[in-house]
């Protein structure tokens, strides 16, 4: 039974669409582990629509708080499968030149079962760039014509955790450890390899999304030119600019996406300013292509990563 309380709260929450096919604003909210199941459901269902929202001014959220209101949606996975930033569950993105994810990417998709949900917290924003963009990918998907759905519902990829980061910072050779948001050997220190549709139904909405981003090594079946020219292909129709949403980070802000129905890119141009985003994951399911076939996992398990005994207990 609702209290008054409950209503109130549930009255106060608002929801502002900031893009035409994705991202949404969500006002009226503390956020935390009390919060009513009215709210956790409002929060859902605009996550689900609106790809990615953003909340602002919660100043309140340590580590602590952030995983607690995570855990009123889901199960949480580890920080991550290979890289120890100091917490079982928060994995922390500080840097002061560069980042792991300034390049198009859905987070974690070289295991098997790849993240749900990513809850991430601005601790020190820069005073400015920084900014991360994401794309909706199955607006992406619909847009696509009739012979080019043909071939990519049929399509498969390789995914791995050996893309090269340096590579695409405009100085590589300047990068050092401490400067960069992820030590990149930790993050290689146990080789993963999946197999994933390039069309997966996502497991909430029905919808069809493209499963793409930078862990893509080949597609299945396909020689490396080919490979190369079709994920470029799809990949602009992802980030095309209709697709985006662009956020500028403040103090106390929090973003939630879909990992499932979406890619992401933070901006590397803060120059040395420090930068500092807390990252908390919720363990998702293994793709399913159109067909009904499930991902494959060639190398890597990611059973300690999505905590299955969780799961079971």
């Amino acid at each position: 039974m609702s209290t008054t309380l409950d209503r109130a709260v549930e009255h106060e929450v608002s929801v502002h669409q900031i893009g035409g096919r994705i991202g949404a604003r969500i006002d009226g909210v503390r956020l935390g582990g009390e919060l009513d199941d009215a709210t956790v459901a409002t929060i859902r269902a605009a996550l689900l629509r609106h790809k990615v929202v953003f909340f602002r001014d919660q100043h309140h959220l340590d580590d602590a708080g952030h995983q607690a209101f995570a855990r009123r949606l889901g199960t949480l996975t580890t920080a991550h499968p290979t890289v120890n930033t100091g917490d079982a569950h928060v994995l922390s993105l500080n840097a002061t030149q560069g980042m792991a994810a300034n390049s198009w990417h859905t987070d974690v998709t070289f295991v098997d079962r790849i993240p749900a949900i990513s809850i991430l917290r601005g601790v020190h924003i820069p005073p400015y760039g920084g900014t991360t963009n994401w794309a909706n990918t199955a607006a992406a998907y619909e847009a696509l014509s009739a012979p080019l759905k043909a071939l990519v519902d049929e399509l498969w990829a390789v995914h791995t955790n050996e893309y090269d980061y340096a590579a695409t910072a405009e100085d590589p050779e300047n990068e050092t450890p401490d400067k960069a948001a992820l030590d990149q050997r930790q993050f290689r220190s146990t080789y993963f390899e999946t197999e994933h549709p390039v069309v997966h139904v996502h497991p909430e909405t029905g919808e069809r999304a493209l499963l793409l981003g930078h862990f893509v090594k080949r597609f299945v079946g396909l020689n490396t030119a080919e490979s190369h020219a079709i994920f470029q292909l799809l990949q602009n129709r992802v980030t095309k600019l209709e697709n985006t949403v662009r956020w500028t980070w403040a103090p106390g802000d929090v973003a939630m996406w879909d990992n499932r129905a979406t890619q992401h890119y933070a901006v590397a141009d803060f120059d040395t300013h420090r930068r500092e985003v807390r990252r908390v994951t919720l363990v998702g399911e293994v793709p399913v292509a159109i067909d009904g076939r499930r991902s494959r996992v060639v190398q890597g398990s990611s059973e300690a990563y999505t905590r299955l005994d969780e799961l079971i207990s």
